[in-house]
Formats: C-alpha cells, structure tokens, sequence
C-alpha cells in the first residue's frame, strides 16, 4: 500500500494528464460528425501501427527479468494488433457498400 501511495505522489502529474487527455479525447470524438470517421478511422489505425512497432522495439531491447515491461509491452502489441486488424476490416466492409452490384 505504501508502494502504491509512493508511486501515486511522485506521477501526480502524468496521472492528471492522463485523466485530462482521457476526458478531452472523449469530448472531441463525441463531436465528430459520421463524415469525418472514416479517416479518423485511418489515422487511429496509423497511430496503433505506431504502437506496434514502439512495442515491438521495446520487447526487443528490453531486459529478459523485467517481466512488468514485457508484460506492458505485449499487452500494447496485442492491443494495437486488435485496432489494426478490426480498422482494417470495417475499412473493407465500408469500401464494399461502394461497389456496383452485379445483376443477375
């Protein structure tokens, strides 16, 4: 408990900046009209390709005990893989509404 008390005290301000970047992030996306979320969209999927590579080096340059690093490490690989792949399949279920049917 004293660990955690001590952690909370000295990353007071990442914590806060992290609450603020969380609320303010949530209030400009809930702005968004449906126009514009396709190349959102596109750029959350450059950001998490960004992540995946950070994640990737860090795994690699990272000491094999420090298992809490690793352990973040992955989790952000696995996450940032989630939000790739699913981008790129709504992306292609978006582009196929735009194609021509085929009549019979």
């Amino acid at each position: 408990m004293v660990d955690l008390l001590n952690f909370l005290s000295q990353n007071e301000v990442l914590i806060y900046l992290l609450l603020f970047t969380v609320l303010l992030g949530f209030e400009v996306i809930s702005k968004v009209p449906s126009v514009l979320h396709t190349p959102l969209m596109s750029g959350a999927n450059a950001i998490s390709g960004i992540v995946i590579l950070g994640a990737i080096i860090l795994i690699r340059t990272t000491d094999s005990d420090n298992y809490f690093t690793l352990f973040i490490a992955s989790i952000a690989l696995f996450i940032g893989s989630i939000n790739v792949f699913g981008g790129f399949f709504v992306t292609n279920r978006m582009l196929e509404m735009f194609n021509k049917k085929k009549s019979r």
